[in-house]
């Protein structure tokens, strides 16, 4: 299963936070992340909304950190 991104540069504003990881993992630190920064209640239309907009995130090329 692909991991998910949102990144806040896709959305109007100053904020550069990138959020990567399982789904469900995702769609919490970015709900967070809205409440703490951004002063949005996290409600359930705001946790559909996240996990509406998620992407899957690109593979890399490049060797994980401490592998090998």
């Amino acid at each position: 299963m692909p991991r998910k991104i949102i990144d806040c540069r896709d959305f109007p504003g100053p904020c550069t936070l990138t959020i990567a990881g399982e789904e469900d993992e995702v769609v919490q630190a970015q709900t967070a992340h809205l409440a703490a920064v951004h002063e949005m209640a996290d409600t359930p239309e705001v946790r559909s909304y996240v996990r509406s907009v998620l992407r899957d995130e690109a593979l890399s090329t490049a060797p994980h950190a401490g592998a090998g």
